[in-house]
């Protein structure tokens, strides 16, 4: 089983760049749990919350078959957000970046415009949060790439990419 990880800032791409993967490689992909917990909760969390939405994402990873598995977002999303908003990272989160659950991190750049949902919180510090993402990928010795510029270059990028992992 390959998985691979679709990371970055809000509002940077993940959820386009998803869909597109799940429609070359003809495969569904795993939504941001995030997006399903802060719906019902009407956007309002503490930072107790994110364990719930870390645990509802690695459910829905460990639970879904597959030989490809596409994920829209990963545990550094929760990582960046909690350090950056809480100025702490729970032990369970932590404890999740340790795992190697991912063949590859997608980290997406905030170049594109930012686009308003009820869900975001922070159009502007994206480059900022982007830097973070580099240094928590770096951290934790994780496998990524960076995607870039327009939609067919991002798919373009991540599909070479994730071709080299299944061919080794």
């Amino acid at each position: 089983m390959i998985r691979i990880a679709i990371t970055g800032p809000e509002s940077s791409g993940k959820t386009t760049l998803c869909k597109a993967l799940a429609a070359y490689y003809g495969l569904g992909y795993i939504p941001e749990y995030a997006r399903t917990y802060l719906e019902k909760t009407k956007g309002k969390y503490e930072q107790s919350d994110l364990d719930h939405i870390a645990r509802g994402q690695y459910d829905n990873l460990i639970n879904t078959p597959g030989d490809l598995l596409i994920c829209d977002t990963d545990f550094h999303v929760i990582e960046v957000w909690s350090a950056y908003k809480y100025e702490s990272v729970s032990s369970y989160i932590s404890s999740l970046l340790q795992e190697d659950l991912f063949d590859l991190h997608i980290l997406c750049k905030p170049d594109i415009p930012w686009d308003p949902d009820p869900l975001r919180e922070n159009p502007e510090d994206r480059d900022f949060l982007f830097e973070r993402y580099i240094a928590a990928l770096e951290k934790h010795h994780k496998n990524y790439i960076i995607v870039e510029g327009s939609s067919d270059k991002r798919i373009e990028k991540s599909i070479k990419s994730i071709h080299r992992i299944q061919n080794k």
